[in-house]
C-alpha cells in the first residue's frame, strides 16, 4: 500500500511540473470519490467493509497574488465495518460519517490547463455509530460518538475535457487515499 501511495504522489508531483491548475475565482467544482487504506475497521480477521465514498464541492473565492486561488467548500463522507462473529449469526456494525467545511490553495504558476495541483485544510464533525444483533448485548462498552476533526489534505486533478476531471488526493479524512471524478461548472 505504500508503494501505491509512494507511487501515486510522485505521479502527481511529476505531471504536475507540466501542467498549470485549471482552478480561477468563480470556478465551482463538484466530486465523488472511492476511499483506498483506512483505520476505521480494520484488523479483524471476521469483518467486511465498505470503501470510503466521498462528495465533494469547491468554489474558487480569492486569487492570493501570485500563482494561486484559495478555494471554500464543503465535504461528506461514510465508511461502514461490520465485524461477524463467526462461530454465530450475530454481528457489530459501525458506521462512520464525516461532514466538513474545506479550503485550499490551487497552485496555478505552471503552464499547462490539464492539472490542478492543491493542498488545504478541513475543520470536519466525525459521527461513529455502533450496533450489535446479539440478544442480551449489554456491554458496557462505547463504540458510537462524535467529535471534531482536523484533516491536512492535498490532491491533484487531470481534467480530460475542459469540464471532467479525474482526482487523487491524500489524508482527505475517512481515508488514505481517495479518486475520483469531478466536474468543473
Amino acid at each position: 500500500m505504500k508503494k501505491i501511495i509512494t507511487c501515486l504522489f510522485a505521479f502527481i508531483v511529476m505531471n504536475s511540473a507540466f501542467g498549470q491548475g485549471h482552478f480561477e475565482v468563480g470556478s465551482n467544482v463538484i466530486g465523488a470519490g472511492i476511499g483506498l487504506g483506512s483505520s476505521y475497521g480494520s484488523g479483524y480477521s471476521y469483518g467486511s467493509q465498505t470503501p470510503a465514498i466521498n462528495f465533494q464541492y469547491e468554489r474558487g473565492i480569492w486569487n492570493v497574488g501570485g500563482p494561486g486561488i484559495i478555494s471554500l467548500g464543503g465535504y461528506v463522507a461514510f465508511k461502514s465495518y461490520t465485524y461477524d462473529y463467526g462461530y454465530s449469526s450475530y454481528n457489530s456494525k459501525w458506521n462512520y460519517t464525516i461532514f466538513g467545511v474545506r479550503s485550499a490553495y490551487h497552485f496555478n504558476g505552471i503552464p499547462s490547463n490539464k492539472f490542478d495541483v492543491y493542498g488545504g485544510l478541513m475543520l470536519g464533525y466525525r459521527s461513529i455509530s455502533f450496533s450489535n444483533n446479539e440478544p442480551g448485548y449489554n456491554y458496557n462498552y462505547n463504540y458510537g460518538g462524535s467529535d471534531i476533526i482536523l484533516v491536512g489534505f492535498i490532491g491533484g486533478r487531470y481534467y480530460f475535457t475542459e469540464n471532467f476531471a479525474g482526482f487523487s488526493e491524500l489524508g482527505n479524512g475517512i481515508a488514505i487515499l481517495s479518486l475520483g471524478v469531478t466536474y468543473k461548472f
